[in-house]
Order: structure tokens, then C-alpha cells, then sequence
């Protein structure tokens, strides 16, 4: 897939004020500091388009991009360790959940995974929770370029086992560099498979 076009639309505080439309959405979501935005731009080539910020926490709300007129990138805020009061953290945790259980024309969730980290239990109750709710994903891995090939591997592998510990077969598996641009055909070829499906 080549991306001619990607554009902000609309910023939404809750599910019912995402845009009226019923092109596709692919959400993209992941713990605090997981390197989203910077992903969401490589994916798009555009560094400019979804805001990195070295200060975990920053996406508040709903994001869509449409892209080349045909689907919608959305940019979910984190979860996890962002500095917030138990309030906060409940309201963006109703407003995710929100989105993901009722906007039906969400398509594939991402969610992201540093691949230098050994399982955290965060990801996986998240992961878990997509899998109960009948939420269709995909595990991308961020930052390989970090790590040697070799530990990336093991890495990978170690998180596959304690996936397969609760899940009969796995999800589909990214692995992604936004500096390497590593992983970008593998994405976005999977997007354009699916929209193909739904024709």
C-alpha cells in the first residue's frame, strides 16, 4: 500500500463524537512512552502527523487520520504509568474502552509492545480483555532497533509463550523500528488485506 494522503480530522473527547462516516478504523494503542506517535508517522511518512512527545501520556483523546480517502488511523491514548489522578486514569480508561466495545467501524486493533521489555502484566490484561471482548488484533512490537537481532528473537519468543499459556493460536505479529522504518510494507500490507476483505 503507498500512502498519498494522511490528514488530521478530528480530536473526540467520546465515541459519539468520532466522525459519521463508515470507512474502516484501525486503532493503535499501547502503554505510555511505547513510541506511537512516532510509529503512526513512520506508517504515514509523515513526522509530523501524530505529536511525539518525550513526556509519556500525552494523546487524550480520540484521534482519526484519514488516509488516502479510504480508512481511518486512529490514535488511542496510552495506558498505564502516565503521571495521573485515579480520576483521570478512569475517565481515558472509559473513553478507550468505549471506543473499542461500541464504534462499529473498528476494524483491527494494534496494540503496541516494547519489544525491550520482558511480558508485562499491564499489556497482557489489556490483551486478554481485546480477546474476550471479541475485538479483532494484531501485537506490534516498537523499538527493535534497540536491541540486537539475537535478543529481539528471544524476546519475541519469550512473549509468544506466555501468550500461548492463555490463547489457543496467536494474534498476527508485527515487528517495527519507526527508525528503521523497519516493519511498514508488514503493517501496512495487512491493512490493505482487510480492506480488500470488507469490499
Amino acid at each position: 500500500m503507498e500512502i498519498k494522503k494522511a490528514e488530521f480530522v478530528i480530536s473526540a473527547p467520546m465515541v459519539s463524537m468520532c466522525p459519521k462516516d463508515t470507512k474502516p478504523e484501525y486503532a493503535f494503542i499501547g502503554r505510555s512512552n511505547v513510541g506511537k506517535s512516532s510509529l503512526i508517522n513512520m506508517l504515514t511518512n509523515n513526522k509530523k502527523l501524530a505529536k511525539t512527545s518525550a513526556t509519556p501520556g500525552k494523546t487524550l483523546l480520540i484521534n482519526h487520520f484519514i488516509i488516502n480517502n479510504e480508512w481511518y488511523l486512529v490514535d488511542l491514548p496510552g495506558y498505564g504509568f502516565a503521571k495521573r489522578s485515579k480520576k483521570e486514569i478512569q475517565k481515558l480508561d472509559q473513553m478507550i474502552r468505549g471506543y473499542i466495545l461500541q464504534r462499529e467501524q473498528l476494524t483491527n486493533v494494534f496494540v503496541l509492545v516494547d519489544v525491550r521489555l520482558e511480558p508485562q502484566t499491564i499489556d497482557l490484561e489489556f490483551i486478554q480483555w481485546l480477546g474476550e471482548s471479541g475485538i479483532p488484533f494484531a501485537i506490534v512490537f516498537t523499538k527493535a532497533d534497540k536491541l540486537t537481532v539475537s535478543k529481539v528473537k528471544a524476546n519475541v519468543e519469550a512473549y509468544k509463550r506466555k501468550l500461548l499459556e492463555t490463547w489457543e493460536e496467536l494474534p498476527p505479529l508485527f515487528l517495527t523500528s519507526a527508525e528503521k522504518r523497519q516493519g511498514r510494507d508488514e503493517v501496512l500490507s495487512y491493512i490493505e488485506e482487510i480492506n480488500s476483505s470488507l469490499k
